[in-house]
């Protein structure tokens, strides 16, 4: 915000408390949202987003979680971009599933301005871009097996188990 020459900077929280008011109305076509984990939490820093993975991908209809910690430096620098969801991307440390900012560009050239939101809907066009659209997931490999599935449980190294067609 700028006034004459002066330029105003939005304190941390008044920031975050704007942040999570747009997260709570909804953003756009509804394939990205974000919230805070723990209302309780006065620092604000833990949240969990959400995308719709984008249409003519790979990723179409699928549901990706990620967290995102803002530390006391954050709007100043970037937060901590972790995908929960199991996820093949040129930018995603695919053994934590930590988004890695010299792999993406949003993180890597961080401005003030950006958001949350921005963050979440970059990984989406991300999700989209040619690079990325057509790379394996892990669980298209767990559909295709001789088409006879069986279930079995996995235990993925992001700490959760789940079930997979294997």
């Amino acid at each position: 915000m700028t006034m004459g020459s002066a330029t105003v900077v939005v304190p941390r929280n008044f920031r975050l408390l704007e942040e999570l008011e747009r997260g709570e109305k909804g953003i756009g076509d509804g394939t990205v949202s974000y919230g805070m984990d723990d209302g309780d939490d006065i620092f604000m820093r833990s949240w969990t987003g959400t995308i719709i993975g984008p249409l003519n991908s790979v990723h179409e209809g699928r549901i990706y979680q990620l967290k995102l910690l803002c530390d006391k430096d954050y709007p100043d620098k970037p937060p901590t971009v972790r995908f929960h969801s199991r996820i093949n991307l040129t930018c995603v440390n695919p053994d934590t599933g930590l988004v890695e900012g010299k792999k993406f560009q949003m993180l890597s050239n961080w401005q003030r301005e950006y958001t949350m939101e921005h963050i979440l809907t970059q990984l989406k066009k991300e999700m989209a871009a040619p690079h990325n659209r057509k790379l394996v997931q892990e669980f298209v490999h767990a559909l295709q097996n001789g088409g006879q599935p069986s279930r079995r449980p996995i235990d993925c190294k992001w700490n959760r188990t789940f079930w997979v067609w294997w």
